[in-house]
């Protein structure tokens, strides 16, 4: 017996897109305890602590563009992929804070930012879905690299030095200003579908 045609049109729940999701929720908690190894201070487990972050953020890179290349898009991996992306940048900076690397503030004007476009989806969702914008795209890359940074003991191998801070301050304003700048345009977009949308059903005849 053959099956519907929506069915048969419809991915399966069990893919490489899925499969490398799952991945970067599960290399969450795995940075988290290597990140904390000594307190942050071992020099070979904060190299460890990166290059976990850097395979779960290159995992968030690829998966999308699988499953949108091969037909691969599941309900499952639209609301798992962002919070997979929201839990591994929200433990890194978090982490970064506690362990006195990353001044609080920036931590929570971040995280702030993304708890509350999360809200504002759910806002707005029954009325459509607002696509990432090119800048939405470049503050997570920006925003991962600024981790990277202030991950790495760029410090404790290199010695002290004044164009190690200036770099990691550098990327880390333009992480903020790219945070702020497409938090704000992303609240314009979700006003406007929300307009658009009621003046669609008013015009209704």
């Amino acid at each position: 017996m053959t099956g519907s045609p929506a069915s048969a049109s419809s991915p399966p729940l069990l893919n490489i897109a899925n499969v490398l999701t799952v991945v970067r929720l599960l290399l969450v908690p795995v940075f988290l305890v290597v990140l904390f190894v000594d307190d942050g201070h071992s020099v070979a487990w904060r190299l460890v602590a990166s290059g976990v972050f850097a395979v779960a953020a290159i995992t968030d890179r690829f998966d999308g563009q699988l499953a949108r290349s091969r037909g691969l898009v599941t309900d499952f991996g639209a609301v798992a992929d962002p919070i997979a992306d929201k839990a591994l940048t929200g433990a890194a900076w978090i982490g970064l804070s506690l362990l006195g690397l990353m001044p609080w503030w920036v931590t929570i004007v971040i995280i702030g930012r993304e708890l509350g476009i999360t809200l504002l989806r759910f806002w707005v969702i029954r009325h459509g879905v607002i696509a990432a914008s090119p800048g939405g795209k470049a503050k997570t890359f920006v925003q991962s690299l600024a981790i990277g940074l202030y991950l790495l003991p760029l410090v404790e191998l290199l010695g002290p030095s004044v164009t190690v801070d200036v770099v990691r301050w550098a990327v880390l304003g333009l992480a903020l200003a790219l945070t702020v700048v497409t938090g704000a345009d992303y609240v314009v977009r979700a006003v406007r579908l929300r307009r658009a949308a009621r003046t669609a059903v008013h015009d209704v005849p």
